[in-house]
């Protein structure tokens, strides 16, 4: 796309190609400020950093975390702390590190529409260079709500220019490198090459190729985080990238920024298991409740939902990504016990034989209904066939803590609690919190510090 111009030098495709690009995602990526963001929405920015930050904790004991912070300890040595380990990391070590691990427990938050995860690639890049560059609490936050903006329209703008579904890690790493711009105090030419290299860097790995064969491969977060982070720092060093196209070819997708908060437009996990699964969960327990039964009651269940989930298909789970990337097996847990939490999807902890009973009879029906509605619905609806030949059932419902039903603060702090007191103990994830709800006040550090340290019932 080079031009000759009238002395007849040659103008680089670069500077022809800046002159043409929409302003808004570029300008709005680095003039946020924390005074332009309604209150509900900085507020709901901390409950999301609480919760992610909570499913992180409860990943960390995972072997997947392991396996990870070990690999990243051996072959990314670098002089920033590794989060919640005490070893130390480079700066994309550590946002892997800390990616794979949030994605380890799948109990983060999620966007409809993306079919996928922000803030699991996005709050590591985040705290990366937040304590590098040893920011404010505001300019932290205000880098995570526009981190929940960008990315929302990023993977909406990828689902429309691909036709496969890709991980969330794939435009997680063009988020990644936006928030670490921003977080950097990159100009605008640099911020342009960070999200151009992340982009054509970034994970673009199917997603349903990890719901057939479920693996510690996951949703890619880790991955788009350091790809990231390694894009901003490239183009520090003055590595140029190709414009990203989800940011400059999609205006569509970016015209309502700074009017239409996404921050407001995530879903919330009650439970660590895929999100696809969530619904028939809510329908059994619902059955569970109103009929006032118990699972020797039941001879077998049916759910009908969309395609997607359908295919979600381990009915014998043989360790903690099998039984995550399940619907059969987290219903069964939810009819057994009424609830679920980590322990019951641990990889020691899938031998019960009744909930074994009741996933590997369970009968599953693609909707036409549901399949119309997804992404942005996850309906789905539950049958109970009793052994006294009764039949019970629900209509369509959505899982809890939908976007139009969220969850209150209180709840997403009791599901922090949940996650983080039986692996640092009371005293620390209480520090966490606290921390977290005076970052308007104070400098991220208050909150790092207690994050650093390994993970340990330790107080501090």
């Amino acid at each position: 796309m080079s031009e000759t111009v009238k002395t007849g030098r040659k103008i680089s495709p670069r500077l022809i190609l800046m002159t043409d690009i929409p302003t808004n995602p570029l300008d709005f990526t680095l003039s946020l400020a924390w005074e332009d963001i309604p209150d509900h929405v900085r507020a709901r920015a901390k409950m999301a950093v609480l919760d992610t930050l909570g499913v992180a904790i409860g990943g960390a004991p995972t072997r997947l975390s392991t396996i990870i912070r070990d690999h990243v300890a051996e072959t990314y040595g670098g002089p920033f702390p590794m989060l919640l380990d005490g070893r130390s990391a480079s700066l994309p070590g550590m946002a892997l590190a800390l990616g794979m691990t949030i994605d380890a427990l799948d109990g983060h938050d999620g966007y409809n529409p993306a079919k996928g995860h922000i803030g699991a690639p996005m709050l590591p890049a985040a705290l990366a260079f937040g304590m590098q560059t040893g920011v404010s609490g505001p300019d932290f936050l205000t880098a995570i709500v526009l981190g929940y903006e960008f990315g929302g329209r990023a993977a909406e703008a990828q689902h429309g220019t691909v036709p496969d579904y890709h991980t969330s890690g794939s435009w997680g790493a063009v988020t990644a490198a936006a928030v670490g711009a921003r977080l950097t105090g990159m100009d605008r030419e640099g911020l342009r090459h960070a999200l151009g290299i992340a982009e054509y860097h970034g994970p673009r790995s199917q997603m349903m190729r990890c719901i057939t064969y479920p693996t510690m491969l996951k949703d890619a977060a880790g991955w788009g985080a350091m790809t990231g982070v390694s894009a901003v720092q490239m183009a520090q060093r003055g590595f140029t990238g190709a414009p990203a196209v989800t940011v400059e070819q999609a205006p569509e997708h970016w015209a309502d920024l700074g009017e239409r908060w996404i921050t407001m437009e995530q879903y919330y996990k009650p439970f660590p298991v895929c999100r696809w699964a969530q619904g028939p969960m809510e329908a059994v327990l619902q059955l569970r409740v109103a009929h006032n039964l118990t699972s020797d009651q039941v001879e077998w269940i049916e759910v009908t939902t969309f395609r997607e989930s359908v295919e979600l298909a381990m009915r014998t789970p043989q360790n903690t990504e099998e039984a995550q990337y399940s619907t059969s097996y987290p219903t069964a847990v939810a009819m057994v016990r009424g609830t679920l939490d980590p322990g019951d999807i641990a990889d020691d902890g899938l031998t019960d034989p009744e909930v074994l009973r009741l996933s590997q009879g369970l009968v599953m029906q693609e909707s036409d209904f549901a399949n119309t509605h997804f992404p942005h619905k996850r309906y789905a609806r539950a049958a109970l066939v009793l052994r006294d030949g009764q039949r019970v059932e629900t209509d369509y419902l959505e899982p809890c803590w939908s976007p139009d039903s969220q969850p209150s603060d209180a709840e997403l702090r009791a599901k922090f609690h949940a996650l983080a007191v039986p692996q640092v103990g009371s005293d620390r994830a209480k520090a966490i919190e606290d921390a977290i709800d005076r970052l308007d006040h104070q400098p991220l550090s208050e909150l790092t510090r207690h994050l650093v340290q390994p993970i340990s019932r330790d107080t501090i």
